[in-house]
């Protein structure tokens, strides 16, 4: 089994933002790409972004037992990660970078063990985390008051995790978190 990082926050957090700035920076790490039962935001692709299955192709997954762990976030909106996928990365000798809702973090981090590093990055503040969702204009009015109202109980699983980064200033966030992961990495 090899090494695995967990990446989970609220949405809106930027931690989207920070994986992608690791994942150009580490040769070794490897983006694992989770499926979803919603449909693409703005320029998402499938199998780049996310593996698009329509609920009935997630049901079947689930029943197949292909996934390693899934959950539904929002009702009939579930995300999951594949066994396949896991065993994709591993073959190459890389390490998994996993960028994952709340609970999918503190269920991979449970099943990793010590294999894992879970970090939580956290939103400056509430009112923050809703303006930056509000600023991508990929979701309704309806949709960020759902993600803003979750982000609360959210907030409260942040102790579940190795290590908690504020996102407040980004450059400083991702060299917080390049700290975290070289001392993970050289154990």
């Amino acid at each position: 089994m090899g090494k695995v990082v967990i990446f989970s926050a609220p949405s809106g957090s930027g931690k989207t933002t920070i994986v992608k700035q690791l994942l150009a920076r580490y040769d070794q790490f490897e983006f694992s790409i989770s499926a979803t039962s919603r449909a693409p935001r703005g320029e998402e692709q499938h199998g780049k972004d996310y593996y698009f299955l329509s609920q009935e192709e997630f049901a079947s997954k689930v029943a197949e037992e292909a996934f390693v762990e899934w959950e539904e976030v929002y009702a009939g909106t579930s995300y999951g990660t594949l066994k396949s996928e896991v065993e994709r990365i591993w073959s190459k000798g890389h390490v998994i970078l996993f960028d994952v809702d709340v609970m999918g973090g503190i269920n991979l981090k449970r099943i990793f063990g010590e294999q894992a590093c879970s970090i939580f990055i956290m939103p400056p503040s509430i009112e923050e985390l809703q303006r930056r969702l509000e600023g991508r204009a990929t979701d309704s009015p309806e949709v960020i008051a759902k993600r803003v109202a979750k982000a609360a109980f959210e907030l409260e699983k942040a102790p579940e995790f190795d290590h908690r980064v504020v996102n407040d200033q980004l450059e400083v966030a991702v060299e917080e978190t390049c700290a975290i992961l070289n001392q993970f990495l050289s154990r």
